[in-house]
């Protein structure tokens, strides 16, 4: 099976919105750089409030909506 639709990939720096298994594990994160095997590193607000880097799918993230951040 082929996807027709075009991968967004972001550029280092760019708030992004990145898609988990279920909706509790949505958020923005801020991408940080390119990682191999088609993923990022990014970066999240963790659980205890402290910035915490890791590593997701490409096809996990998704640009936001417009109007925010603008």
């Amino acid at each position: 099976m082929t996807r027709n639709h075009l991968i967004w990939l972001p550029r280092a720096g760019v708030v992004a919105a990145y898609v988990g298994r279920n909706a509790s594990l949505s958020r923005n994160v801020r991408v940080i750089a390119e990682a191999s095997a088609g993923r990022m590193v990014v970066e999240a607000i963790g659980r205890q409030g402290i910035p915490v880097r890791l590593t997701v799918k490409l096809e996990n993230l998704k640009p936001l909506p417009p109007g925010l951040f603008d």
